[in-house]
């Protein structure tokens, strides 16, 4: 039984070595010097004052503005998105205005939206009213997965009750479905 039990411990200690004599080894460092580099110390000056940014501005029309870059002026964001008719899927050319958006949003944890999403008159009431919430909730979507904050954003659905244009055709339904972006700060 003693004989065993050794056998058993010698295995054991045996396996424990060879595994030990796997195991890699770690790359020994290189201390030789190359004396072909130049060692001269390199100091960046840096300007004493550097231009601060505009910051977004909120405009009284609800919209936002931001700076272009130093001495570029000012640009007022596109604040409404068109869908498709019966689709609340954000149309890709609206993406870069959007991240535009989410931007200002990140940058400006006090700023607050609310997306007022809208629908064409065809279809029940009923029915353009979760259809306007469905497009407002996918803006919202889209602007949360860029980085804004879900607690920086409403959303609100008018349906059919505030078109942008009056009368009927493919032309005038095409801008009535939308969602708007309107700030508060």
């Amino acid at each position: 039984m003693e004989i065993t039990r050794n056998r058993g411990l010698l295995a054991l200690m045996a396996a424990g070595l060879f595994l030990a004599g796997c195991a890699s080894k770690a790359p020994e460092e290189d201390t030789s010097t190359d004396t072909s580099l130049d060692t001269t110390e390199i100091v960046v000056e840096t300007p004493k004052e550097m231009p601060k940014e505009i910051q977004p501005t909120v405009t009284s029309g609800e919209k936002v503005m931001i700076s272009k870059g130093p001495g570029m002026g000012t640009e007022t964001l596109d604040g409404v998105f068109y869908f498709d008719f019966d689709q609340a899927i954000v149309k890709r050319s609206g993406h870069p205005e959007l991240d535009k958006h989410a931007d200002v949003l990140k940058g400006n944890p006090s700023f607050r939206v609310r997306l007022e999403g809208h629908a064409d008159e065809r279809g029940t009431r009923e029915y353009n009213l979760a259809l306007g919430e469905r497009r407002a909730n996918a803006v919202r979507a889209y602007l949360t997965a860029q980085g804004a904050s879900r607690s920086q954003i409403e959303v609100i659905s008018y349906g059919e009750e505030k078109p942008a244009v009056l009368g009927g055709g493919e032309s005038t339904w095409a801008q009535n479905r939308r969602v708007a972006i309107k700030y508060r700060n």
